[in-house]
């Protein structure tokens, strides 16, 4: 860290969060607003118009966001899904930098599927420290600071720490509930490693299907961020994703940890990780994680007189990258 970086003390990050949880409740109205406007639209030319709402409010969201940051703290720097889009590039340094998507869940956002949000992050010295995630649809506000746990409020009521329930253990992926996305990359290169994926873990190797693992059911939320958050909660056991950004999933990373969740990063860094001789923790979020575009998050799991809640989640990581494909996203 530099002479010149900002200290960021936890008070601070609890100033930090009370401004930037009034800020996801703002910018949750004018999502709000968007999908009524895409709902109402009765054009002959409604998927086009879909489309030109989407992006008008997706970038009205990042706009009036960073403005707001901006103003509250202009040192501060800023990643947006939006931005890197139109050619922005900011690097991460150990400066507190926001980093911003601010409609996950886009695809739902046209279909009026209420599983739509905006998620909030702080990275501060390159590691996640802050998490806000709001789904307006539903009033479910999530929320995380590094060392200070996390925290689900529904509408008016108070703040619910997570995980919502004591944890269970989860002694294989057999038992598991876990969460995949298809993705907007539709091409055979990405499909057909994905789909190959999604066969092994729901299918039942007694009845032909080659390493299936037989998982106890499969969902797909739609949003990256709030299938992290339901992981969280303790409602998801799993969720494996390559091919979203450090956006999607950033607010989601201290949500999960605080809540006693495991975030491991690709194939190839769990297996240098756990490699003999290794002193690397495998469940770190390093900048090369968090940007790595490759993730799984497990939920909490509990200590049993036969291994630790931290051995079990290693034991269902490594299971779930020997059962799925390593691909690389576009």
């Amino acid at each position: 860290m530099s002479a010149n970086t900002q200290t960021l003390k936890p008070v601070d990050l609890r100033s930090i969060l009370t401004f930037t949880v009034k800020l996801a409740r703002t910018a949750g109205t004018l999502i709000l607003e968007g999908s009524q406007a895409i709902q109402s639209t009765s054009d002959v030319n409604e998927k086009k118009n879909s489309v030109d709402l989407v992006t008008e409010y997706d970038v009205a969201v990042e706009e009036l966001v960073k403005s707001e940051i901006t103003k509250a703290y202009p040192s501060f720097k800023f990643i947006g899904e939006e931005s890197y889009s139109s050619g922005t590039r900011n690097e991460l340094t150990d400066e507190p930098t926001f980093c911003v998507d601010p409609i996950d869940g886009t695809t739902n956002f046209v279909h009026g599927f209420p599983f739509v949000c905006i998620s909030l992050g702080l990275i501060y010295q390159k590691r996640p420290v802050l998490g806000v995630i709001y789904n307006p649809f539903l009033d479910h506000l999530y929320t995380g600071i590094e060392g200070q746990g996390s925290f689900l409020t529904r509408g008016n009521g108070q703040p619910l720490k997570l995980p919502l329930t004591n944890p269970k253990p989860l002694p294989s992926l057999q038992k598991a509930l876990l969460a995949v996305e298809w993705g907007s990359d539709r091409g055979k290169k990405t499909l057909v490693p994905k789909s190959d994926s999604f066969l092994r873990l729901a299918g039942d190797p007694a009845d032909g299907i080659a390493g299936g693992r037989m998982a106890h059911s499969i969902r797909s939320l739609g949003s990256a961020a709030l299938n992290i958050s339901m992981v969280a909660q303790g409602g998801l056991d799993l969720f494996w994703e390559i091919g979203c950004w450090s956006w999607d999933v950033c607010a989601g990373i201290v949500i999960a940890q605080e809540a006693g969740g495991a975030v491991v990063g690709s194939h190839a860094a769990l297996a240098a990780a756990t490699s003999a001789g290794s002193s690397i923790d495998p469940f770190k979020v390093t900048p090369e994680v968090l940007t790595g575009r490759k993730y799984l998050i497990i939920r909490a799991i509990p200590d049993t007189p036969n291994e630790t809640g931290r051995e079990a989640q290693l034991g269902i990581a490594r299971d779930l990258y020997q059962t799925v494909e390593d691909s690389e996203p576009k």
